[in-house]
């Protein structure tokens, strides 16, 4: 199982595409480490630096419909390749979402009024998450303030991330 906490990347708005994810112009490349320096490229959002903003960062908090547009599996294989194996969202593009967890990551949806609170709390700080997958809990901190957030996932999306994703699944399961 992959690792799901660390220090937050704060994008705040909404409808975030797989373009701005990973721009349609590098989804040639021949392995997913080859899209690393491109993530986020594209995301015009003011102060925001994908150069500098990224490194360092496990966890995107954003608000509604993040990875809508297109179904390429690279926007979630570019989170990874960077580190990113946990975004947190009012909500997410149906397949963008299921992508992550056939990659072993996770979307997790939060009420956009706890995802407002976050926003409010924790933007523009230091923050990190700490993730009790057990539990199904969230604990969102920046040495100041503490937050704790209960999620849900399907009991299969639980067994993907578990298992490593999707392919690691079906090995052990069939």
């Amino acid at each position: 199982m992959k690792n799901f906490n660390g220090k937050i990347l704060f994008l705040d708005r909404s409808d975030i595409n797989t373009d701005e994810i990973i721009p349609a112009k590098y989804l040639t490349e021949a392995s997913k480490s080859a899209l690393k320096p491109y993530c986020l490229e594209d995301l015009i959002l003011p102060g925001f630096d994908p150069k500098k903003d990224i490194q360092g960062k496990s966890v995107i908090v954003t608000r509604a419909n993040f990875g809508c547009g297109s179904s390429r599996e690279h926007a979630p294989w570019v989170l990874e390749c960077n580190g990113i194996n946990l975004v947190i969202a009012v909500n997410f593009a149906r397949i963008f979402r299921q992508n992550m967890f056939n990659c072993g990551l996770m979307a997790l949806t939060l009420p956009e009024a706890v995802i407002d609170e976050i926003f409010r709390r924790f933007a523009g700080t230091d923050a990190e998450c700490s993730t009790n997958f057990d539990a199904g809990e969230l604990v969102i901190s920046n040495g100041k303030d503490r937050m704790v957030c209960k999620y849900e996932i399907s009991d299969f999306d639980a067994a993907l991330v578990k298992a490593g994703g999707w392919v690691e699944y079906a090995d052990k399961n069939y």
